[in-house]
Order: structure tokens, then sequence, then C-alpha cells
């Protein structure tokens, strides 16, 4: 749920720059709209409307790609004596280090999500699976490589200085180019921006909601409770997005701090049989643990609490030094680390108190895994051994 506050700010916080910068206006009037809207036809519709307007969202980014295209053709005249002083071709350390941090933050944080799991429960066989997979991935390819690629246009057309540091900007990159287009382009491209946000923000929204309701408060409270208590949410989700100076991808990165901490102690403890004496508990102090490290590392490596709160929360990836390398290492690390410890802090407790109790430790003891035909099995043999009159008495189990 933290995930998914992080991702509501960064998708208005995107609105609310592309806004500005487009039309030069305070962007929180058409914020307030937005979450209007989403908030009373998620309430009525349900998922059931996230999926249509999910439909609508991939039709404008194929939209968007199209104008993207039209606009690089047009509009962005490269000069090819900025592409040396861009130093966008030239290998530098923070390029080699987003090898490692990228695949970790990107990859770890989907699986924090929902989206692999969604499509490895939906596919009926493995190569429905794979095709679903390999469809996904080609279209996000291609599609983040177009429009990824116009942040690279954008400096070379206009070097690297124009808009200011580069770290301020560069997530919305792409509407520095729409920008210079005629004014009915500007226009559409700002109605497709708040409509593929909308689409975005209301299935984080039922998400939220469902999430809410079935994993935390195990269905046991009112779903008109649980949606009023989105509602309430999302007001500190506008300020934040209106008032926080972060980049975009800076709130991204904060969200893959946390899942970076988390998903390694959850694949470890939850998909492997080998730690199968690995507990609940013990997953979610390694994810918890795992962003301690990262605070601690920040301590070490900056000499203060202040530099270990900044590295927390991404304060720049832009920084001449190894301090987001580093937490992105601490991160899984260190969270692996602290289950480990919790494990074995809590078997050392489950045996201390089994020597004071008197009773056989069972702290290793292996939980058998009934299979469906063992409960059938079991269940005919309870009905042939307790019988009356010859009518088998129905099992219960």
């Amino acid at each position: 749920m933290i995930t998914m506050f992080l991702y509501m700010v960064a998708e208005l916080s995107a609105v609310n720059s592309v806004i500005n910068l487009l039309t030069g206006l305070n962007g929180l009037p058409a914020l307030i709209v937005e979450v209007a809207v989403t908030t009373i036809y998620t309430s009525l519709g349900g998922f059931r409307v996230s999926f249509v307007t999910d439909n609508v969202q991939g039709a404008v980014v194929l939209l968007l790609i199209v104008i993207c295209s039209v606009s690089i053709g047009t509009k962005a005249h490269i000069d090819t004596s900025l592409i040396g002083a861009s130093g966008l071709t030239r290998a530098t350390p923070l390029g080699w280090k987003l090898l490692y941090i990228l695949p970790v933050a990107i990859g770890t944080n989907v699986m924090f999500l929902s989206p692999y799991w969604m499509r490895a429960f939906a596919a009926r066989t493995d190569r429905d699976l794979y095709i679903g997979a390999a469809l996904a991935s080609s279209w996000v390819f291609i599609i983040l490589t177009v429009v990824g690629f116009t942040g690279i246009i954008a400096v070379w057309a206009h070097g690297v200085d124009k808009w200011g540091p580069v770290g301020e900007w560069s997530s919305i990159a792409f509407f520095y180019l729409i920008a210079e287009l005629p004014g009915w382009v500007v226009g559409f491209v700002l109605l497709m921006v708040v409509a593929l946000s909308t689409a975005v923000f209301d299935s984080l929204q039922s998400a939220m909601v469902s999430t809410a309701s079935n994993d935390l408060c195990r269905n046991k409270l009112g779903l008109r409770w649980i949606r009023a208590a989105i509602v309430v949410l999302i007001i500190p989700v506008v300020v934040v997005a209106v008032k926080a100076h972060a980049s975009v991808l800076q709130i991204f990165l904060i969200s893959d701090i946390v899942s970076a901490a988390a998903i390694p102690c959850l694949l470890l403890g939850g998909l492997l049989d080998t730690f199968w004496f690995v507990k609940g508990w013990d997953v979610i102090a390694g994810g918890c643990g795992g962003i301690l490290a990262v605070f601690i590392f920040g301590v070490v490596y900056y000499g203060s609490a202040e530099g270990g709160g900044e590295l927390v929360y991404m304060k720049t990836l832009y920084a001449d030094d190894w301090g987001v390398f580093g937490a992105y290492v601490a991160a899984p690390v260190g969270g692996v680390v602290v289950m480990f410890v919790s494990c074995a802090v809590r078997l050392a407790g489950m045996w201390a108190v089994a020597k004071v109790r008197g009773v056989r430790f069972t702290g290793l003891d292996r939980e058998r895994v009934v299979e469906v035909n063992d409960i059938e099995r079991d269940e005919v043999m309870v009905a042939d051994e307790e019988t009356t009159d010859g009518k088998p008495r129905p099992a219960v189990y």
C-alpha cells in the first residue's frame, strides 16, 4: 500500500508538471477533478470499470507514440555539435552503475506489485503464460524505447543546460519537445495525458481498495468504509504531489528501495523449499531490515544521520558518488541477513520455551502438505470405518 501511495503521488505529480509546462497554469484544479471523477466511477463500477479504462490507456499510449514520432520528425532538429558535448554517448560511472541499479529496482518493484503474479495465475497453461509474457514484454520494450529516447533527442536538439539541471526535467523531457508544436497539438496531447493518467489512477485506487479490504482487513470491514478511508488517503496524495519538489524518477526510486528490500526475502522464504523453516514474520522483518540497512549504509558512507535519511528517500540519482549504488546493494543483502537473523532468534526463543516447559522442540518440524487425493482417501476411510446400519456416515474434516 505504501508503494501504491507513492505511485499515486508520482502519477499526479507528473500530470501537474506537464500542465505547468504546456500551459503555464496551476495543475491543482485538474488534479482535484481527476481524483473526484475516478473516485466516483470506481466506487460505482469497481475493477470492471478499471478494465475498460485500461483499454483506453493502451490506445492513448499508441497515439502518444505517433505524436512523439511526428514531433521528432518535424520539430526536433538535432544539432550535431551538441552530441559530443552532452556526454550521452560516452561511458560514465553512473551508466555502469545503472546496469545494476535499474534491473534490481524495476525487477523487484514489478514483482512487489501484481502484474507478474496476475499474469501467472490467469494463464491456463505454461504455453499461454509464455505467449502472454512475450507479447507484453515486446510491446513494453518498444514503447519505452521510443518514448524514453525522446530525452536524449531533446538534449541533442537544445543542449543539456537549456532547461536547467538535467535531474529536474529529465522525467518530462518528451513534453519539452511537445511544447514546440502548434497549440492544437499541445491541447490534444494534454487531453491524452489526462486520460492516460486517469486510467492509471483508477487502477491504483481499485487495487488499493482491494488490498485494504482483502489483505489488511480480511473482508471483515464493509467495502463502503474501505472506500471512504481511501478517499481520505487521497487527500495527502494530492497535497504531496503538488507540494513535493521531488521528480517522478525520485518517487519511483523510493518505492524501488522498498521492493528491493522485500522481494529477495519473499522469493527465498516463499518460493524455495530449501528455506522451508523461514516464516512470514521473518520475511516481514527482512523487508524492514533492508530499509534500515540502507539508512545505516548512508550514515556510514556520508557520516551523518541526515545523509542516511536522504539516501532512503533517494534525494538524487545523479550524485557523483556510490551512495545510490550502495543503497541498492544494502537493501537486498541487508534484508536477507535480517531475515535469517530473525529466523534464528525466533527458533532460539522457541527452543528456550520448549526447554523451560519440558516439551519437544517443534520449530524445525516440517509441515505436512496434504494433497487433494489424500483428503479424498481419508474421507473414504472414515466413511468406511464408521457405518451404521450399512449406511456410511458423512466425514467431517
